[in-house]
């Protein structure tokens, strides 16, 4: 092929090619290596909301326990364990995030359908993706919901009841 093109194109021998040639497979490795790129920055800007997400929700649940303390105070004097007051705050800190995944996948499921209407793109929804996230949405609530749980679990009950 090159000898083909330098004799046409009436190159003489020892002159560079004033031509390049590529060939599928050359094109092909550049996309897979851009479509992997392209899914790992966005794997870490997901990673990234992740975190603020969790930290969000850690905050939230903090605010709670202090503004519950006399509450969660009055439910230990009256027999509730410190395992009974972490596995509430902790069912609360996964039922917020869950509520937001539903959200999510809600918003998400809606801008597929109005990318499949308005511009007739041929879009589906993943059913694993929809598991998946409600997986993470859970476990966000978990790991950023535990040290406010437990927090929670550890109040002095005279301490708590106190509390103004």
């Amino acid at each position: 092929m090159t000898e083909v093109l330098r004799d046409r194109h009436h190159i003489r021998s020892g002159e560079a090619d004033d031509f390049t040639i590529r060939d599928m497979t050359e094109m092909s490795n550049t996309l897979s290596s851009t479509t992997k790129m392209m899914t790992n920055l966005l794997l870490a800007v997901a990673m990234i909301s992740l975190i603020v997400g969790g930290v969000g929700i850690m905050n939230i649940m903090l605010v709670s326990v202090t503004e519950r303390t006399r509450e969660i105070g009055l439910r230990m004097s009256v027999g509730a364990r410190a395992r009974d007051i972490l596995r509430q705050f902790l069912v609360e800190a996964v039922v917020l995030c869950l509520v937001g995944g539903a959200v999510g996948i809600l918003v998400g499921h809606g801008g597929s359908l109005a990318v499949r209407m308005l511009l007739h793109w041929p879009v589906q929804t993943s059913p694993a993706a929809i598991t998946a996230a409600v997986i993470v949405s859970a476990g966000v609530g978990i790991i950023f919901g535990y040290y406010p749980a437990w927090k929670a679990s550890r109040l002095d009950p005279i301490e708590a009841l106190r509390y103004e």
